[in-house]
């Protein structure tokens, strides 16, 4: 868990009214004996986790692919290829949304705007830094051309849920 005291708080309070914001179908499905609160998502939320990413096309058609993501002060990082198709639909509408399952024991969806970390074009995030250190820690050094190949963005959230039938089993 690399989050700050408040950086859980701001994770709580966008899960709280992300699910108070919800339909009552939602509500339904992630109750209070299913929700997960900030501190035991980020418990849970540890490594790469694969993300379906969705994008949005020129022509406003959806794509939804894989990305690695990495859930890093309360926020998704993921990356691509430069030259990828959703690196260009980001670049173009920035827009996102992520899913992350296991099965049937945990859902975590994010609906957010993303942020480029390392543009090849401009500086990069001020923190760039210290991502770039965790993701070379988690790869390697050297299994990337960090500054030309892959492109890595932080998904600003707007709405977030965090979904477990059994949240003692996951913690």
């Amino acid at each position: 868990m690399r989050e700050t005291t408040h950086e859980l708080a701001e994770l709580q309070t966008l899960l709280d009214a992300s699910l108070t914001g919800s339909t009552a179908h939602l509500r339904s499905i992630i109750n209070g004996e299913r929700a997960l609160s900030a501190e035991q998502l980020t418990r849970v939320l540890t490594g790469m986790c694969t993300l379906a990413l969705s994008t949005v096309t020129a022509k406003g058609e959806p794509r939804i692919s894989g990305v690695d993501g990495h859930f890093l002060h309360g926020k998704w990082i993921f990356g691509t290829a430069r030259s990828a198709a959703k690196a260009r639909h980001l670049a173009a509408r920035p827009a996102a949304s992520v899913a992350h399952l296991r099965g049937e024991d945990l859902g975590v969806f994010t609906h957010g705007t993303v942020e480029t970390l390392n543009p090849q074009d401009g500086p990069p995030a001020a923190d760039w830094p210290d991502v770039l250190a965790y993701l070379k820690d988690f790869y390697g050094g050297d299994a990337f051309d960090w500054d030309q190949d892959i492109v890595y963005y932080r998904l600003q959230p707007h709405w977030m849920t965090a979904y477990a039938p059994d949240v003692a089993k996951l913690l």
